[in-house]
């Protein structure tokens, strides 16, 4: 028996530090050649580290959300037999090569967050029972309910023997029925969940960026109404392409605007005092998966006709969800588009995808009656669907009079569909 201390590989350039995500052992485990130990995530990547020797785990560094630096103990296995140096010294560096490889494997970084997300329902508190003015018989199981629904014991008139029975609380909650006592359902137990991994960069990369950029935000009101018969006739006649939804559309219409306004297609590096506009708009889209908001990004997107871009956008969401996205497809975008489909509401202020300058969110499409032209030179009330679109900006970079005039543009292009389809 030897023991062997597995300190944190060296995984790359830059890289000081990796957060401990999940263990997979404990102390006390036994422990395979290549077991899966632990979960770590560097700036990179999510990284799976196995185990390079048989044993039992003796040591581990630290908890869930705590960060390990370079070269320290990561944890200490009692080897099954000797451990020589060499073999140690193969066995880290096995694992640092594993590790410059997660840009290539099937591990995505995390992104930088583009939006403020509903934030989440507070578990219900737990009703706290009122003080009792008197001492109240009853056994552990009856008062423990009577907490939960947040009764005083001493408000409970017991039916005999003055020891209150849980057929008590059913007749008190009867009784208070009409008074709108009766509770609407059992309260949860409140929870305490650690911020880390893709959550903890997500909250990192939005504080930087509400912290760093000066934001406003432009909202604009779409009569959508010819671009979504547009979209059926298209969708009626497309064979075996994909199907097309909005974005696609609202896509195309941005390209073509775009090249008007350059400052919106940027990225502004705030330390060297330098903004770069980009000739090719890579989009990044906004795409929600079980593990957080990731931005996977559509290059050359003013390349693409709707097809290839509904195609793009399928693949590249599936990609995300599915944690298959490579850090190619999730880095390097030059502009944002982030949307909740139908959970769009009537306007969002989204937060910019730094380095980025500004970032659009097209919001729900609602049915509302509007005054339009009868023909005749008159007016007539009609039904039309009706779409806003909101856009952040850093106004160190975009002037407000240019965020306005860009998203007029695209207005413009979207009431008047035919235009997309033209070059």
């Amino acid at each position: 028996m030897a023991k062997f201390t597995f300190n944190m590989p060296d995984v790359g350039e830059g890289v000081a530090e990796a957060e401990i995500v999940e263990w997979h052992v404990k102390v006390g485990d036994r422990v395979e050649e290549d077991q899966h130990l632990v979960d770590v995530m560097t700036d990179k990547a999510t990284i799976d580290i196995e185990s390079p020797v048989a044993g039992v785990v003796t040591q581990l560094a630290g908890e869930v959300g705590d960060t390990i630096a370079i070269g320290a103990m990561l944890l200490v296995i009692e080897a099954d037999g000797e451990v020589s140096e060499a073999q140690a010294e193969a066995a880290a560096e096995q694992i640092e090569h594993d590790m410059s490889d997660a840009d290539e494997a099937d591990v995505a970084p995390a992104p930088e967050p583009v939006q403020d997300e509903p934030a989440a329902a507070p578990a219900p508190a737990v009703p706290a029972p009122v003080a009792t003015a008197h001492k109240v018989l009853a056994s552990p199981a009856v008062r423990q309910r009577a907490r939960d629904l947040g009764i005083d014991l001493a408000q409970v008139k017991p039916a005999e023997d003055g020891r209150v029975r849980h057929g008590d609380l059913d007749a008190f909650l009867a009784y208070n029925a009409g008074s709108g006592f009766a509770p609407s359902g059992k309260p949860r137990a409140d929870e305490a969940i650690k911020v880390i991994g893709l959550r903890k960069r997500i909250a990192q990369n939005m504080a930087a960026a509400k912290r760093h950029i000066p934001h406003f935000t432009y909202v604009e009101e779409c009569d959508v109404t010819d671009l979504e018969t547009l979209r059926a006739q298209l969708n009626e006649g497309r064979g075996d392409r994909p199907k097309l939804t909005m974005l696609p559309l609202l896509i195309t219409a941005i390209c073509k605007v775009i090249p008007q306004f350059p400052m919106i297609n940027a990225r502004y590096d705030d330390e060297a005092g330098v903004v770069t506009r980009y000739g090719s708009v890579h989009l990044g889209m906004a795409a929600q998966t079980d593990s957080g908001l990731m931005v996977p990004v559509i290059r050359d997107a003013q390349s693409r006709n709707l097809w290839q871009l509904a195609r793009e956008i399928g693949r590249l969401a599936e990609a995300a969800r599915t944690g298959k996205a490579s850090s190619d497809e999730l880095s390097g975008s030059t502009l944002t588009v982030t949307s909740l489909g139908p959970l769009g509401g009537v306007a969002t202020t989204p937060v910019i995808n730094r380095p980025e300058v500004a970032i659009i969110g097209p919001n729900r499409i609602v049915e509302r009656p509007m005054f339009v032209p009868d023909g005749m030179g008159g007016e007539r009330i009609a039904k039309r669907k009706l779409m806003n679109i909101s856009i952040s900006c850093d106004h160190r970079v975009v002037d407000g009079h240019d965020a306005a005039s860009f998203i007029q543009g695209v207005k413009r292009l979207i009431e008047t569909p035919a235009l997309l389809l033209v070059d």
